[in-house]
């Protein structure tokens, strides 16, 4: 790393980018991708005419290392990403990144990077972010004539201030994440940049997130700007949203997995209108992996504030225990009888 693991104070860390010694470079050049390989610098050359830079060919995916008690760096669920990015570059004309390189990149970065994992009990992380991206010489609107394959690490901290499960507020912004039948579903970089917008106008109303609406209706919930959403219910089942915008999250998959087979928890998927159905919801959550989970305490809609978690000033107990079995298991103090976890 740049900077020293013993300089570095873990528990203040923020989530922001800390540069590492090395990452790992792929490309794929006339149908055949290349072996790929650790390179030093953090910089990158493209040329003038390459799609991402004037038609947004790119996608990306983010992902966890962390330290277990016994030393061993565990990924969660890696394979989920491999495949969420598989689905996105089909949906971008895109050729796929194979598992064996996708992991190969991961695990030789992490490997590499190692003294950039932090410490077991620090409450940071070491995030990954593999991306993939458009280069070459072109003008006219078509796929790339070659792509890049990247995979970078970061050492971070929660993603909202006030670290572990603390309370966030949401604000539903009169603006459209994605078009019911455009790229919501998938992690296209394009996804990101109209909701730069969004996040700012919730952050003026006293939110940390913008809370988005179906496009058609806007009646029922999606997803926040970087989390998507379950709820508990006061009938005592889990829901989560469901919809064809919605970006397929490895960390919802998770929690719903938990809160029905540890939990014991009736869970479903399904259309939630959530002015009609608002006073039902016991506790809100957002979750996602640089979130993890995140109780939200309120939410602003047309002038007015809904609470949850006791107009929050507390953070529910199921949300509580779904964070609890979440990170035990990602971070090697719980027994992963799900086979989630992979060491690196």
């Amino acid at each position: 790393m740049n900077q020293s693991k013993k300089s570095i104070d873990w528990s203040n860390l923020g989530f922001s980018y800390v540069e590492t010694d090395l990452r790992f470079s792929a490309r794929w050049r006339d149908g055949v991708w290349g072996d790929g390989e650790l390179i030093p610098s953090a910089d990158m050359a493209v040329h003038e005419g390459s799609p991402v830079l004037h038609y947004a060919q790119a996608c990306f995916e983010g992902l966890k290392a962390q330290t277990a008690p016994n030393g061993d760096v565990l990924l969660f669920r890696p394979d989920l990403n491999c495949q969420r990015m598989g689905r996105t570059t089909e949906r971008l004309l895109m050729p796929t990144v194979p598992e064996s390189l996708f992991m190969r990149g991961v695990e030789s970065v992490v490997r590499a990077d190692g003294a950039g994992s932090p410490p077991h009990g620090s409450g940071a992380s070491l995030y990954i972010r593999p991306f993939l991206i458009g280069v070459g010489e072109n003008l006219g609107l078509r796929p790339a004539p070659e792509y890049e394959f990247r995979v970078f690490v970061s050492p971070v901290g929660p993603y909202y201030k006030g670290g572990g499960l603390s309370l966030i507020n949401l604000a539903v912004i009169d603006l459209d994440r994605a078009a019911p039948k455009g790229l919501g579903a998938f992690k296209a970089a394009a996804n990101y940049a109209g909701g730069l917008l969004a996040t700012q106008m919730a952050q003026s109303l006293g939110a940390q997130e913008a809370l988005y609406l179906d496009p058609a209706e806007h009646r029922f919930l999606e997803e926040a700007g970087s989390a998507n959403i379950v709820l508990k219910m006061k009938d005592g089942s889990m829901v989560t949203p469901e919809s064809e915008s919605i970006l397929p999250s490895v960390t919802r998959r998770s929690v719903m997995t938990l809160a029905s087979d540890v939990l014991g928890l009736s869970v479903s998927e399904r259309p939630v209108d959530f002015l009609a159905e608002v006073d039902d919801i016991d506790e809100f959550a957002a979750c996602g992996t640089a979130a993890v989970i995140s109780p939200v305490g309120k939410i602003r809609m047309a002038d007015h504030w809904y609470h949850f978690h006791g107009d929050g000033e507390m953070i529910g107990p199921t949300t509580q225990k779904l964070y609890d079995l979440l990170t035990e298991i990602q971070r090697g103090e719980r027994e992963d009888t799900f086979g989630w976890t992979r060491a690196v």
